[in-house]
């Protein structure tokens, strides 16, 4: 996967653009303990991508009704 850099001019808009077109995925975790007893645990996924991305990735792996129908069809 190639790496482009981005002028430092660019606007938002070219960046939400971005974003939209290649998607962007935000993986957290945490943990907070005391004297080894687990308090609280937060495990979080965010993925921000636009429709069409979304779709067209989610039918390769089987996720839309098409891609199912398919499947199915293949089977």
């Amino acid at each position: 996967m190639a790496i482009e850099k981005l002028n430092a001019s660019s606007s938002l808009a070219d960046v939400v653009d971005r974003i939209l077109d290649k998607g962007i995925v935000v993986d957290a975790w945490a943990r907070v303990s005391l004297v080894g007893i687990e308090l609280l645990a937060i495990e979080a996924r965010v993925v921000v991508v636009g429709v069409d991305t979304y779709l067209k990735y989610a039918e390769a792996v089987g996720l839309t009704a098409g891609g199912l129908a398919a499947g199915a069809a293949a089977a």
